[in-house]
Formats: C-alpha cells, structure tokens, sequence
C-alpha cells in the first residue's frame, strides 16, 4: 500500500491537549494534515478552562514542520463545537477530517449516582460529538468528502462503578449508524474507535508515562502508551479507510474489530400465535451463535428478522 499521508486534509480533534487525543493531533501533524487542536484545558471532570495545554500541542506540531492551531472551546454546547470546525474552516478553508476525542469521567453507581453526573458525561461524550460532527456535516455534504472517528469504550460493557460512562460510549454505536445512512452515496465515513491506554481519565499509574517508557525492558512488547492507539485512528481517518460504522479496538499493540450481532433465533409458523412457552421451549435456539449475523442497518436487521414472514428475498 502506498504511504498514508494527509498532505492537503485539515482535521480537527477534540480532546487533543493530553494522552491519547494528543497522538493522534501529533501523528496526523506528522501525516501532513493541518490540525486544529481543540481542547478546554480542564480537569478529568470536566471542570475548568485552560487554553494553555492546547496551544502546546499545537506549537509542539508547527516546530516539527507540520502546520497547526490551538482552540479551547467547549464542545459541550453547540457555539464550542461551531468554534472548533469555524476554526479550521477560517484558517485553512475546509474541514475533511473530525476526530470527536474529548471526554470526561465521573464515576458512580446505582442508586448513588445522580442525574448531574449522567447529564454531565453524556454532554460531553455524546452531545458534544454530536456538535462538532453537526457543525462539519455541512462542509462534507458540499465536498463529498469526510471522515469522522467517534470515541466509544469497551467501558460500554460495565463496571460497577461506571454507569454513566457507559451509557454515553454506548450511544456513538448507534450515532455512527444513524450517520451511516444519513451520509448515502456520499464518500464520508464514520466509524468508533475504542481506545485502550493509559491516561488521566483511565486512571493514571503511578508512574508517569516518559518513566514508563523509560523503565520498560528492551525488546519487551508494546504498553499501554496513549500514542500506541493513533494508527488505527490515522488508518480510519484517512480516504482509504474501506469501511463505515465499524467499531474498532487499539491499543498495547494490538487492533480488532467489535461489532454488534444478532443471532437468527427461533421463528414459529406463520399461523401459530407465539406463548411465553414457546419462549421457554425454544430457548437454546433463540441463544444459538452458530448463525449470527451482524445488521447494517436497522431496515436491513428487520428484513433478516422478518424474513419468515416475507420470504429471503425481503433480506437483499
């Protein structure tokens, strides 16, 4: 395959200022991408306001050659995520790549765990994702051009003590779905990446990162650095990313894919009225993965799901 590189693409990602977002504003700067570092400069929490560790980044790719600005608005609420795409669009005259990275965590279980704190993580990870992509949607529908990464987690399958968070990661499987579909014949991907690293949010080590990577064996294999994450996100950002709402793992040097499936299960026939023994007696096939199959779309799950009803020929 032919160099991946972003000579001429303008890419902004949120999030950018520390750990894994900062990896992949930095390999993208490498990849000859202009990138708009976004970043409010706050706490874990979402607390706080300082335009400071942006600007590093982005000073920290323009001394390596590439060319980059620093924005701090609060993707949170719809002027931030306006702020970050009219950034780039000002500055350089497009938007072609968006990498919605910027999060927060608050931990908290059932029943302790409050409206504020939900509310608090889903506008930050879900409602913020959607401001910035809603801002640059425009851009790539006149371009017929886009790629947009949204940050989900495996976090999405529970911790005791994270049930806000996964809710929200949750949520971008079926944003990218719906985006999917809403994106047509355009030539505008979107997928979810779901990082695996060491950071602030994931709860740092006690040591800190250039410790850790100095302390490491040689020869030893790949930790969890947050950069290691980055050539799956640079990989799905770039124009010859092949697929749409895929959902990828990366991280400590491995990458995969996870997706969502269904199983075909157990249909009765068409003019026998289902019992909830039917459910009972039938239970091993309705679990049965031997023939799952994963739906592109909710049209296409209910052609499959239907298609005892209205023959095979409904499902293609």
């Amino acid at each position: 395959m032919s160099d991946i590189r972003f000579d001429g693409r303008v890419a902004v990602v949120t999030g950018a200022a520390r750990g894994i977002g900062r990896g992949y504003a930095l390999l993208l700067g490498q990849l000859g991408a202009k990138v708009v570092v976004n970043d409010l400069g706050g706490s874990t929490k979402g607390t706080g306001h300082d335009p400071g560790p942006a600007q590093e980044v982005a000073d920290e790719i323009t001394k390596a050659g590439g060319s980059a600005i620093a924005n701090s608005s609060d993707v949170s609420t719809v002027e931030g995520g306006q702020a970050a795409v009219d950034a780039a669009v000002n500055e350089w005259g497009r938007i072609d790549v968006v990498v919605n990275n910027a999060g927060n965590v608050i931990y908290g279980a059932m029943p302790e765990v409050d409206i504020n704190v939900f509310d608090a993580l889903l506008g930050v990870h879900l409602r913020g994702t959607f401001n910035v992509t809603r801002a640059a949607w425009p851009h790539m529908l006149a371009q017929n051009y886009g790629r947009v990464l949204l940050t989900g987690s495996t976090g999405m399958f529970g911790m005791y003590d994270n049930l806000s968070y996964a809710t929200a990661k949750a949520g971008m499987i079926g944003l990218a779905q719906a985006l999917t579909v809403n994106a047509g014949d355009h030539d505008i991907k979107i997928n979810v990446i779901c990082p695996n690293a060491w950071t602030r949010m994931a709860g740092d080590p006690s040591e800190g990162m250039d410790e850790l990577r100095a302390n490491r064996p040689a020869g030893a294999p790949p930790h969890m650095e947050p950069e290691l994450v980055a050539p799956m996100v640079a990989f799905l950002a770039h124009e010859s990313c092949p697929v749409s709402a895929g959902i990828y793992t990366a991280g400590g040097g491995r990458f995969a894919r996870l997706y969502v499936a269904a199983t075909d299960g157990y249909a009765l026939p068409n003019d026998v009225t289902p019992t909830v023994q039917d459910v009972a007696a039938h239970w091993a096939a309705i679990n049965d993965e031997a023939d799952y199959y994963v739906p592109t779309s909710t049209l296409n799950w209910s052609a499959r799901y239907l298609s005892h009803l209205y023959g095979k020929e409904a499902t293609t």
